[in-house]
């Protein structure tokens, strides 16, 4: 997915702004299985996924449970980095070989200061991922797997594709036996 694309998606912003925020971007390429955020570090990095896939996961009792997944569009940040200068609690981990972009938190920060276009975006940025974690939540809080798992095949149907089954299994918030059965009964 172009740069452009994966701004615009969030908040679309005059041509200025937006080459303003692309000349501060490197893309940068990356294996199967390596980890663009580890826990315990401090990420001074964004990233954007152009291509592949990844999951974040934090250790619960010695077991990785998978919490988030993004796909092309979506944005690789430590909040706890980024907001508080503070060493992350997840690790985000390629799924795929990947293309990223790569913006340091620093020279976003000036870019918010000096134009008020790309602090927007920054702003809309923010209120959109607050949303979908409050979805999140809901669901996880008010649906039984099942259901979790039907809107999983509504929304994202290529993940079941693109992610092993232990790890959709710990983002729904069941066990891999669980997720079998499910996936038996509505067959």
């Amino acid at each position: 997915m172009d740069i452009q694309q994966i701004i615009n998606q969030r908040y679309t912003m005059p041509t200025t702004s937006l080459n303003k925020l692309r000349q501060c971007l490197t893309e940068v390429s990356y294996p199967k299985g390596f980890r663009v955020l580890e826990s315990g570090k401090v990420e001074k990095n964004i990233f954007f996924i152009k291509q592949g896939i990844v999951r974040a996961y934090t250790s619960v009792d010695g077991k990785e449970i998978t919490f988030w997944v993004g796909k092309e569009g979506a944005t690789l940040v430590s909040m706890k980095g980024y907001v508080n200068d503070e060493s992350g609690y997840e690790t985000m981990e390629l799924m795929e070989d990947s293309v990223l972009y790569v913006l340091e938190r620093k020279k976003l920060k000036e870019l918010f200061s000096e134009d008020l276009h790309i602090a927007n975006w920054g702003r809309r940025y923010a209120e959109m991922e607050l949303l979908a974690t409050e979805e999140r939540l809901i669901s996880m809080l008010s649906a039984i797997a099942s259901e979790r798992y039907k809107e999983l095949l509504k929304k994202e149907p290529d993940l079941l594709q693109r992610l092993p089954l232990g790890s959709i299994a710990t983002y729904l918030g069941i066990t891999q036996a669980s997720l079998s059965r499910i996936r038996a009964q509505i067959k």
